[in-house]
């Protein structure tokens, strides 16, 4: 999925009229430019590039590790910085963050706490167990019944990541909303996510004809306006910039309960984020072209700071 949006994000700078690099990244962790392996030197940017567009999904992309890389080598890159990155990969910690903060959501519980057992039971079922800091669906299980399927859903999760965070469900529309900016971010028009599936898994995200977006997503103009009030407050908390997608759920009565949020999402044409600004009034190419000038704004900005 990294490859694929990031040869959609390339076509978009293009069109835009910029000349574009492309950088990828091995599984061995080496980097690379037209087959020619890349040094990397802390303070010299990267092959001259005025900014960076990093389109990588997941572990050691979007937590953080990467966003850390380039602030050494002092370029301007896309999207949330460090600690905003790190925070929202980490589902555990960013859930607690919005709990701190008073944010409406569903209940939750750390695998292995003290009466992780206790209040997952008070729980309701069906209960979500998830890999905390891991993404695209991998490692979840929806636990139906009985202790030994949790027991079996949180040794699952626990094979992608020692944190496991288990989760209430909520019987709402799954409802997503792009942002985009900086100190002042905008919101695009929310969508409804209707998966083709009994759940939004890894196989309807990513499988042509699984995935339906409704926009605007069908829950009245209060939870539209909601959704989008709480896209820019949550954005602002987790430290996040340039972009970000934001998922809600929200409930029959119109309650907007804060799920996650994604700070590199899907990134393709067709892929949620980029739809739902379509659906706006920014088309693909100008999308990718603003998050540029996004990054190098926050760059010069951050390099006018002493420390």
């Amino acid at each position: 999925m990294s490859l694929r949006s990031g040869a959609s994000v390339g076509d978009g700078l293009r069109e835009a009229g910029h000349e574009v690099l492309d950088v990828v990244i091995s599984r061995d962790g080496a980097w690379a430019c037209d087959g020619e392996g890349l040094e990397l030197v802390p303070g010299a940017g990267l092959l001259g590039a005025d900014a960076v567009f990093p389109v990588l999904h997941g572990p050691f992309g979007e937590d953080g590790a990467v966003q850390g890389l380039l602030e050494c080598l002092d370029v301007p890159y896309v999207g949330s910085p460090v600690l905003g990155s790190a925070v929202c990969m980490d589902k555990l910690t960013l859930k607690r963050l919005f709990a701190a903060s008073g944010l409406p959501q569903v209940d939750f519980v750390e695998a292995g706490e003290e009466g992780w057992r206790e209040q997952a039971s008070g729980m309701g079922l069906p209960l979500w167990v998830k890999p905390s800091r891991l993404g695209s669906s991998v490692g979840i299980t929806r636990v139906e019944s009985t202790e030994r399927e949790l027991d079996e859903a949180v040794t699952e999760a626990a094979a992608h990541d020692p944190r496991v965070i288990i989760e209430q469900h909520s019987p709402g529309l799954e409802v997503e909303c792009s942002v985009l900016g900086n100190d002042d971010p905008q919101t695009s028009i929310p969508g409804q996510v209707v998966a083709d599936a009994q759940w939004y898994d890894y196989e309807a995200k990513y499988t042509e004809g699984m995935m339906d977006l409704v926009v605007p997503a069908p829950v009245g103009d209060a939870a539209l306006a909601r959704v989008r009030a709480l896209a820019c407050e949550i954005f602002t908390l987790a430290d996040c910039s340039g972009m970000a997608r934001c998922d809600f759920f929200v409930t029959e009565d119109g309650q907007v309960l804060v799920n996650e949020i994604n700070t590199i999402p899907g990134f393709t044409q067709t892929s949620v984020y980029a739809k739902l600004f379509e659906a706006t009034g920014i088309p693909y190419p100008e999308l990718c072209d603003r998050l540029v000038t996004l990054a190098i704004e926050r760059h010069a900005a951050d390099r006018g700071h002493s420390f």
